[in-house]
């Protein structure tokens, strides 16, 4: 079965602890501190690998454990960093929160191994808090908690052109005659079951990947049937090639079919049905009147800048002119992957969204005070002096409520917001 979306757990490893010790040689009858440091955790990481073509890897195992870090040591002995534990997807991965369904990471473009959650910082032994006032620390720094998150996986096919139409309009057939791809093909009255990606070599031009997306029902926009599930793998094409049965075979109206189609692509997302289109008119050996259909199908779509190409898969007839069109358009519509901006930041993800946070107003100093442990784990995730880092920050106090609640609490453009170590003066 192909598999395109996965739910998984998954958690990086806690840092190691910092250990409290102190030196105790023979003739060093008063040592100093010598408590070793905490390993770091080991780290969850995403890597792209181009001979995977499903998520079928992610069917039966679904939780996923990096590594815990080594506890510091006596003697300043560093405790071991924890594994990093990688996993393998097929490039088009989109990772979403579970719990939200906002998109925290694409496997597409240049994003081919990332480091979805970080480690934790192992913690600080006891030999680095010693002074001139405390030569004796007793305490060391625990290591920071692990990072725990339930996603899902869904694969978004990246392929040049598309393949769409309703199901036994041979759409298999001629992604087998045009490409290295082996689809499975028979009279079925029903979709294939996956979408079947194959590479079309062309002499003198460069080669495409070509997708047959299987076949769309009326109300695929809707979660009828499998279109949602399907209709993903279009969003990554650049051309679409509308296959329809210019024979009527089946009893199929191919005017009316183009039209069902099309709404259904336009209800699912409107940019998907803006791509460019043309229309293979298929089954052409077993017209009884070729030209009569064809005459039909010109009058009807090419005033609508769709061209209709006549073909027949089974005998190949009108398939070079095709895939040479094709190859023409594909120059005037460069290659330019399609890559699912991160709707959550990868560096705190909500990872703490269901621990407490508190603001008031400090009238002393005349400043909105926020402050719990939600704001804290934040802040020690995030780079605040860097563009990216303070626009998660702005988005965190949206995402949170926060500006909500200074709002409603009558905070005006000018006044400060105190946030731990940090002052921000206050602009709607």
């Amino acid at each position: 079965m192909f598999a395109d979306r996965a739910k998984i757990y998954l958690k990086s490893g806690k840092g190691g602890d910092g250990h409290v010790s102190f030196r105790r040689e023979k003739y060093v009858p008063d040592g100093g501190p010598a408590g070793g440091d905490g390993g770091k955790g080991g780290s969850v990481i995403f890597e792209v690998d181009k001979g995977m073509t499903t998520l079928s890897d992610y069917r039966f195992n679904k939780h996923f454990r990096a590594e815990d870090g080594e506890n510091g040591g006596k003697r300043r002995c560093h405790g071991k960093d924890g594994e990093d534990i990688v996993l393998k997807v097929p490039e088009g991965t989109v990772i979403k929160d579970e719990e939200s369904g906002k998109v925290l990471l694409d496997m597409s473009g240049e994003n081919q191994r990332v480091v979805f959650l970080e480690g934790g910082r192992g913690g600080l032994g006891n030999m680095h808090y010693a002074t001139s006032t405390m030569q004796a620390p007793k305490y060391a720094k625990p290591g920071q908690p692990a990072k725990e998150l339930c996603v899902c996986l869904e694969l978004k096919s990246i392929a040049d052109v598309g393949l769409v139409g309703f199901p036994n309009v041979g759409k298999s057939t001629l992604l087998s005659v045009v490409s290295n791809a082996k689809p499975k093909i028979a009279n079925y009255h029903f979709t294939t079951l996956q979408p079947n990606l194959g590479v079309v070599d062309l002499e003198g031009s460069g080669g495409f990947v070509i997708a047959d997306i299987p076949g769309l029902v009326e109300g695929a926009s809707e979660g009828v049937g499998l279109g949602l599930d399907f209709l993903r793998h279009i969003e990554r094409t650049r051309i679409l090639v509308h296959v329809v049965d210019a024979a009527s075979v089946e009893g199929r109206d191919p005017v009316e079919d183009i039209y069902r189609i099309n709404d259904e692509l336009k209800k699912y997302k409107a940019d998907v049905a803006n791509k460019p289109q043309i229309i293979a008119a298929n089954k052409l050996d077993a017209c009884e009147d070729r030209e009569a259909v064809l005459k039909r199908l010109k009058d009807e779509f090419e005033p609508q800048g769709y061209e209709v190409f006549p073909i027949s898969a089974a005998t190949r007839e009108g398939v070079k002119e095709l895939i040479y069109h094709l190859a023409g358009m594909l120059k005037d519509y460069p290659r330019e992957t399609v890559v699912f901006e991160p709707e959550m930041s990868l560096e705190f993800g909500g990872l703490y969204s269901d621990e407490p946070y508190e603001v008031s107003y400090d009238e002393k100093t005349g400043e909105y005070v926020v402050e719990g442990p939600r704001i804290e784990k934040m802040l020690g995730y995030t780079n605040l002096e860097s563009e990216k880092g303070f626009l998660f920050f702005q988005n965190f106090l949206k995402d949170n409520g926060i500006l909500k609640k200074l709002e409603e609490m009558g905070i005006n453009d000018g006044d400060t917001v105190r946030i731990y170590g940090f002052s921000f003066d206050y602009y709607k």
